[in-house]
């Protein structure tokens, strides 16, 4: 099977009142939030998942330019759950096909299908993981690396272990247990960097 790229990490920070990363409180006691996308590539799919808040959409559009791309060359964008901070930059892909858990949209288009198992690629998978959220989606990755899971079941490598926005603690357990088991290289969680599943990762 042809290995994905994986060709850009966009920086994340977290939502009010995470326990980890950081908040950065602003006079009117707003806060920034950060939360860009992954650029996948596999063949002439060109996948970007979760385009969310950025203080610069040029965090977006700069790496693709650097692999030669343009947003009209964004075929397919991921959403991992519906929290506008992983979906708020999503228009400026306006040739894509967009995905969540139950559905692909385009233009005036609403094909109702599930996504567990749907395939944009040879390498690129989806697979519902309800944890963070009820509708929750993670993105499977057959890269260079291993096998690479980008998902919203961990904020990043330490957790939180109990997630505060989990509406069921069980369930998000199952989810994680249910990615451990797939044995993955790397995890890419929904608000930091990599990692590498170990034994201390939290389920």
């Amino acid at each position: 099977m042809p290995a994905a790229v994986i060709t850009a990490v966009f920086a994340h920070t977290h939502h009010r009142g995470a326990p980890h990363g950081r908040c950065l409180p602003r006079p009117d006691h707003r806060l920034r939030r950060h939360a860009g996308g992954r650029q996948l590539v596999d063949g002439e799919t060109v996948a970007i998942a979760d385009p969310g808040m950025l203080a610069d959409r040029r965090l977006i559009l700069d790496p693709l330019a650097h692999h030669g791309l343009n947003p009209e060359d964004v075929t397919d964008v991921i959403f991992s759950h519906h929290h506008p901070d992983h979906t708020l930059n999503a228009a400026l892909f306006p040739r894509a096909r967009f995905h969540d858990h139950m559905a692909i949209y385009r233009n005036d288009i609403w094909e109702d299908r599930d996504a567990d198992g749907y395939q944009l690629s040879p390498s690129i998978t989806l697979m519902t993981s309800a944890g963070h959220t009820a509708e929750d989606v993670s993105t499977l990755v057959t890269a260079t690396e291993g096998l690479v899971v980008l998902t919203h079941l961990w904020w990043t490598a330490e957790g939180p272990a109990d997630d505060p926005f989990a509406p069921d603690r069980e369930q998000l357990r199952a989810a994680r247990e249910k990615v451990l088991a797939l044995g993955p290289a790397l995890i890419v969680p929904g608000h930091g960097a990599p990692f590498v599943p170990s034994a201390s990762t939290p389920v």
